[in-house]
């Protein structure tokens, strides 16, 4: 009689994850392929109530999602408890949550770059929570932007605020070795989201082209490099900007 197959374990079979922003785009891939790998899911959202439910509720494993506003150090804070009280702790945390704007920069207002900021310290204060509240060997895996590599018009602000998460990254990868804790950056290219539908098509197209495939990235493109960071896989990878975008030139 033939041997009898054994089934692979999933990478992330037993962990528990925090995704902010994880309600739709980038952040709802991401959670789809960390449930698929079997992690536990808490998605946090700021107004997509339905769609993160939707999302909960087609995962494979446990999930559930509540409200956090992104920019409050507070917020973080409140995902870890709920993920502890659910789940008994945490051991990776996706920090997703972004706004996109663009525009020149003699015409980017105060109000524009507070709010894009906001988020810079709202993602700061989240990794500070990680950093004391993650299992030994956890993930912390962020989520900035291609813009930071090149020169793009109208991309100061945005881009200001994704560098400087990779700086915080850089830094704190050296504070959480010792509990065998990684912290990473990707950095996407253009992705197929609601944050760059709006974008107009001769950008979108031009954007497309400058890729080594000829089309623009989807979420799964970026979940799937997530996944793997999020991994034991990526023990040894730390403190590392992952550049997904498809081979576009800067």
């Amino acid at each position: 009689m033939g041997e009898q197959a054994t089934a692979k374990p999933r990478s992330l079979e037993g962990k528990v994850a925090i995704v902010t922003g994880g309600a739709r785009g980038i952040g709802a891939a991401i959670a789809r392929r960390l449930s698929h790998d079997g992690a536990s899911i808490l998605i946090t959202y700021s107004r997509s109530a339905g769609a993160a439910d939707d999302l909960c509720a087609s995962l494979p494993g446990d999930a559930f999602a509540i409200a956090a506003d992104a920019t409050l150090p507070a917020s973080a804070r409140q995902a870890f408890d709920a993920a502890t009280e659910r789940f008994g702790g945490v051991d990776i945390l996706i920090a997703n949550a972004g706004v996109g704007a663009l525009a020149p920069f003699a015409s980017t207002t105060e109000e524009m770059f507070d709010r894009l900021f906001a988020i810079t310290k709202g993602t700061f204060f989240a990794m500070q929570e990680a950093s004391s509240r993650l299992r030994v060997g956890g993930r912390i895996v962020g989520i900035s932007t291609g813009l930071t590599r090149n020169w793009a018009p109208m991309g100061a602000a945005y881009a200001g605020s994704k560098a400087a998460v990779e700086q915080f990254a850089r830094s704190l990868s050296k504070e959480v070795g010792p509990r065998g804790i990684t912290v990473n950056m990707v950095l996407p290219g253009v992705v197929e989201t609601d944050m760059t539908s709006a974008m107009p098509d001769a950008m979108r197209q031009a954007a497309a082209a400058q890729t080594s495939f000829g089309r623009l990235g989807r979420p799964d493109d970026i979940a799937d490099v997530v996944a793997f960071l999020a991994s034991d896989q990526a023990r040894w990878i730390t403190g590392q900007m992952i550049v997904a975008n498809g081979g576009s030139a800067p």
